[in-house]
Order: structure tokens, then sequence, then C-alpha cells
């Protein structure tokens, strides 16, 4: 018999799934840091979706690395359309909470993206990170593009090789092409720690220097 809350160790079935809406949450489309759009068709930007647990903190990590231009917080990698944070969090969704990178190629590459994000979080974990635990605190990558693919799992099998010669298990990270739809968050999550400068976060790295986009 499963215990209270393992259900939440595992991704729902289909018919599990929350049924969602139609109509996406409403959404401010401005960023609360630097005041770019969160929302728009990024012509000549690249954009990669990435989850490395509690979504607060994972996106200060990347509105504060040089070359991104944006970010913004959602759901993705589930069932449900469009849903709320606390049907995201009651693990009936499937969706993992993700951070939406928008970066300009010229200014940081994709390699410096991905060890960023490779080494601000356990990604050994499985459905969970740290304290927080549940399938919507899983390790994902959503890649937009082919080259995006290629270039997340050949970083994944180099940090691997770190990770192992550190004594750590293997990678679990979801690494999907092409990227499943995203669903913005509520505002009230959007840079959250830029608007509750002492909100939690609860992202944390292993230590072990992933080898890659050593070019800033």
């Amino acid at each position: 018999m499963l215990g209270i809350g393992a259900f939440k160790q595992r991704l729902p079935r289909p018919e599990e799934a929350l049924p969602g809406r139609d109509t996406p949450l409403p959404l401010h489309n401005v960023h609360f840091v630097n005041g770019q759009p969160l929302q728009g068709d990024f012509a000549g930007l690249q954009v990669l979706d990435v989850g490395l647990g509690c979504f607060w903190g994972a996106e200060r990590k990347f509105w504060h690395l040089p070359g991104v231009v944006t970010t913004a917080v959602g759901y993705q990698g589930g069932v449900t359309p469009n849903p709320t944070y606390e049907e995201a969090c009651s693990g009936l969704t499937g969706h993992a909470e993700v951070v939406r990178v928008v970066f300009d190629p010229a200014q940081v590459t994709l390699d410096t993206v991905l060890r960023t994000f490779w080494e601000n979080h356990d990604p050994t974990q499985g459905m969970r990170q740290g304290n927080d635990t549940g399938t919507q605190y899983r390790s994902a990558l959503y890649c937009h593009t082919q080259e995006q693919y290629d270039a997340a799992i050949a970083s994944r099998d180099a940090y691997q090789q770190q990770l192992s010669a550190a004594g750590y298990g293997e990678i679990t990270t979801e690494i999907l092409f092409p990227a499943p739809p995203f669903y913005y968050a509520e505002d009230y999550h959007q840079q959250y720690l830029a608007k509750n400068p002492n909100g939690y976060c609860g992202i944390g790295g292993t230590g072990v220097s992933c080898p890659i986009g050593l070019d800033v």
C-alpha cells in the first residue's frame, strides 16, 4: 500500500489528470526586473525551458545571467491545460515547475545556459529537489531545437562523469524535444524573489562543476 503522498512520486495517468481549462491564466506581460516582455515571438533569440526545483529561486539564477533577455515561470511537461499553482502542486497535472529562459546567442552560449542549469540543482534526485518533494520539482530540459536537444544530451553525459566521480547516482533529468506546451504561471509567481526578496529559495547545487560552457 502506498504511503501518504507517495502518488506524488509518479506522474499521473492521463485519466487521473485534472481537466484544467481552455483559457490561459492572466499574464502581465512585463518582466518585473528588466521590463522586457515575458511572452512574444523572440525573433533572433533562443528559448530553452528548464526545471530545477522550485521555480522562484531557479528563475532568479537565470535573469542574473548575462545575455539572458527575459525569463518567465510556468508549468510544463504534463497533461492538464492551463493549470493553476495549486493544481500543479497536487501531483495531478503531471507538470514540472519550469523557467522559460530567453537568451541572445550572440551574448551567451547555449553551453553556458546549460552549465548554469546543471550546477544549480542536484539532477539525480528524481521527483524532488532537496526538501521539496513531488513530480513538479523534477529536473527537466525542454528543448526548442534539435541543436539544443543534442547539446543537452551531450552536457548530461559530460556532467554524469563528473557526478559519478564525486559519488552521485544517475542523472534523472527529463530531456525532451520538441518542447511540450508551456503554460505561464500566475502573475504573483513571475520574478517572485524580486517582488519578495526574503521569500523562499530552495535552489542549490551539488558543488560539482560541469565541464562545459566555460566562456564567461
